[in-house]
C-alpha cells in the first residue's frame, strides 16, 4: 500500500481552494493508501501569527478536516509540531539545501514582493521544510494544489540528492496524486489569482449563506462581450471556473453559451453561482458546528494520530542519522 502525505497551515479557516485543490483529494484516498494528513502549525509561524489565537485555529481546522470526510480510523490526523522528529529532518535536510535554489522558488519571490517588512529565514526555507513534512513518513505520492507543484518537486530534488549524496535509495521521490486529473487551482473572487487566506478573496466552509452570496455578488467582473464567441478576460475565466468545479455541467453549458451569444447578465450567473456553493458548502458547515462542541473527541482524535505520527517518524530520523553518521556512544 502506498503511503501519501500532505497538510494545511493553520492560517485560518479552510476555503473552497482548500478543499477542491487538497482535502477532496485527501477523503478519496484514505481507503486506498496508508495516509498521514496534518495541520501544518510550524508553517503558520512564518507570518508571527497571534499565540493566543494559533491553538484555536489549530482546532478549527480539525474540525474541519474531520466534517469534510477525514476518517481518523482510516488516516493519521495529527498536528505538524506534535511530531518533534520533523524538526530534526528539517534541520539534516537544511544542510542539502542551497540558498540560490530556495531563493529562486516562486511562492519565496512573491512573499517578497508582498511582504518586504517579513522576509525571514522560515520562508526562504518552507521548501525544506515541507519536504521534511513528506519524506519523514517516505511518502509515494503528494496530493498537491497547482501552486504547490514547484515545492513538490522541490522535496523530490532533495530527496534525490540525499540519494546520491549517501550512496542509498532511501527516499522516495514522491509524485503528485490527482487521479488522473489536472491539479485544481480555485480562483479568487477579486480577480487576482488563486484562492487564498492572506488574500481575503476566498470562500470558506464556515461561510454562512447569507456570506457566500454577498461575496459571490462582489466578485469582479467585467462590462460584458460585444462581439459573439468573444474570448474571456481572466476575471470572467475565473468565475467560470468557479461554476466548474461547484455546478452541472448543464448549468456550465448555458452560462457559456449566454456569454457567446452576448446575452449574458453576470446577476444572474452569480446568484447560481452563489447557491451552487451553498448547497455543497452548508452540510459540511453543520458538521463543523458540531464537531466543534466535541471537545473530547477532537483530544482523542489529535493523540491517535500523533502517536501513529511520531513511530514513523522516528523510524525516519534514526534511519537518517545513522546514514549520515550521526551516531550515539
Amino acid at each position: 500500500m502506498e503511503t501519501v502525505v500532505s497538510g494545511i497551515r493553520s492560517t485560518g479557516n479552510l476555503h473552497l481552494g482548500n478543499y477542491f485543490g487538497a482535502l477532496r483529494n485527501f477523503i478519496k484516498m484514505q481507503d486506498a493508501a496508508n495516509c498521514f494528513f496534518f495541520i501544518a502549525d510550524y508553517h503558520s509561524l512564518t507570518t508571527h501569527p497571534d499565540p493566543t489565537a494559533l491553538h484555536g485555529n489549530v482546532r478549527d481546522i480539525l474540525a474541519e478536516y474531520l466534517a469534510a470526510g477525514l476518517d481518523p480510523e482510516k488516516s493519521a490526523i495529527f498536528i505538524q509540531s506534535d511530531q518533534p522528529q520533523v524538526a530534526e529532518l528539517y534541520l539534516l535536510l537544511n544542510m542539502h539545501a542551497y540558498v540560490g535554489e530556495l531563493e529562486r522558488t516562486a511562492s519565496f519571490k512573491e512573499k517578497m514582493r508582498k511582504h518586504s517588512d517579513n522576509v525571514n529565514a522560515g520562508l526562504l526555507t518552507y521548501p525544506t521544510l515541507m519536504a521534511a513534512d513528506i519524506l519523514i513518513h517516505k511518502a509515494d505520492k503528494v496530493p498537491v494544489g497547482k501552486d504547490q507543484e514547484q515545492h513538490l518537486e522541490m522535496t523530490r530534488k532533495f530527496a534525490r540528492r540525499f540519494n546520491t549524496k549517501y550512496g542509498v535509495e532511501y527516499f522516495p521521490e514522491p509524485e503528485p496524486y490527482n487521479f488522473g486529473a489536472d491539479l485544481v487551482k480555485v480562483p479568487g473572487l477579486d480577480g487576482s489569482g488563486k484562492m487564498g487566506k492572506s488574500e481575503g478573496n476566498g470562500i470558506y466552509l464556515i461561510d454562512s449563506d447569507k456570506d457566500i452570496r454577498k461575496k459571490v455578488m462582489k466578485a469582479v467582473t467585467d462590462s460584458g462581450p460585444t462581439e459573439p464567441n468573444s474570448e474571456m478576460p481572466e476575471v470572467i475565466r475565473n468565475i467560470f471556473t468557479l461554476l466548474e468545479i461547484v455546478s452541472s455541467p448543464d448549468t456550465v453549458r448555458y452560462y457559456r453559451d449566454k456569454y457567446a451569444d452576448c446575452s449574458i447578465r453576470y446577476g444572474d450567473l452569480k446568484k447560481q453561482l452563489a447557491e451552487d456553493i451553498i448547497a455543497m458548502v452548508a452540510p459540511i458547515r453543520e458538521r463543523i458546528f458540531e464537531i466543534q462542541a466535541d471537545e473530547a473527541y477532537l483530544s482523542e482524535v489529535a493523540r491517535m494520530g500523533a502517536e501513529k505520527a511520531r513511530e514513523s517518524a522516528a523510524k525516519t530520523v534514526a534511519e537518517v542519522r545513522e546514514i549520515m553518521g550521526i551516531k550515539r556512544f
